[in-house]
């Protein structure tokens, strides 16, 4: 599989999260200023939400490095690849808790008179969703490989959604002098990143639970490899998603009288890397009668 990042999604496309890392932490500081100015709940929770993307991009920036480590240990036979997706997990509570908290504040606020600056949350509005933008069109490109990097691109696609709820939010308190504009904003922000990382976290939950890998389908990969020459029959097939980019099988495949094993095992590795996106199978190849192989039920 590789023991350097470079092998693994995550790894190849590093200098994505370490530009969106850049950007979002200096967008965060500016943010958090203005909206202790200005009092804008809309803007004091699109800052906490860009302060959970500052410690998730960077728990995802650490994570692509221990990836990339290897295993001195002895004890870690798959290596550290995992680390990513408690990188993503991470996110996802993050997320969950600045959610959580938005929605509470926009509550105990309804009905309370409070002074809003919606100058200060049209232009910081306007500056985060350039900015926004700019680590979304960075992102963009490696977050259909990596979920590492798909959990960055979420929460960076909310905060682009929540930049552009400050900037609504700010004009409608402008014109109308309501500042219940900026608490229903922010409380629909909230919302908003509530549903985004519930969609993560059942991603980083299908990798954790070792769930088929996503677009692979079982009967398929048994049908394939049925039908490799020598092969008789096909059990114990497993397949799970050790990291983003790195589908992993193992299966047991019986031989027929007098075929040629090595054969099997070099065509059943190319089948499943190339038809099926598996980067790493475990094949055992058993003779047809006499084998003493007990079929698992899991």
């Amino acid at each position: 599989m590789g023991a350097g990042h470079e092998h693994h999604a995550g790894g190849r496309h590093r200098w994505r999260l370490a530009a969106a890392f850049g950007i979002v932490a200096a967008f965060f500081v500016v943010e958090l200023v203005y909206a202790l100015a200005s009092r804008s709940l809309a803007l004091l929770s699109d800052a906490g939400h860009m302060a959970a993307d500052v410690v998730g991009l960077g728990a995802a920036l650490v994570a692509t490095r221990v990836a990339g480590r290897p295993d001195r240990t002895g004890r870690r036979t798959y290596g550290s690849y995992r680390a990513e997706v408690f990188a993503s997990g991470l996110a996802v509570l993050l997320m969950l808790g600045v959610s959580a908290y938005v929605v509470v504040e926009a509550i105990m606020r309804i009905g309370e008179p409070v002074g809003v600056g919606s100058l200060a949350m049209v232009v910081v509005g306007a500056l985060g969703l350039v900015l926004n933008a700019t680590a979304l069109l960075l992102l963009r490109g490696g977050a259909q490989e990596s979920l590492n990097v798909r959990g960055a691109y979420l929460e960076v696609a909310a905060d682009t959604a929540g930049s552009v709820g400050v900037i609504v939010a700010g004009a409608l308190v402008a014109l109308t002098g309501e500042p219940r504009w900026d608490t229903a904003v922010a409380l629909a922000i909230g919302v908003f990143v509530a549903v985004r990382a519930v969609v993560l976290g059942r991603q980083v939950l299908a990798v954790l639970g070792q769930h088929v890998p996503h677009g692979v389908v079982p009967a398929e990969v048994t049908a394939d490899l049925a039908r490799i020459q020598g092969v008789r029959d096909v059990h114990d097939l497993h397949l799970w998603t050790l990291t983003s980019g790195m589908n992993v099988a193992t299966a047991h495949l019986v031989s027929e009288d007098g075929a040629d094993v090595q054969l099997i095992l070099r065509t059943g590795q190319a089948v499943l890397r190339e038809s099926h996106d598996i980067a790493h199978a475990t094949l055992q190849v058993e003779p047809s009668t006499g084998r003493e192989c007990q079929d698992t039920d899991w």
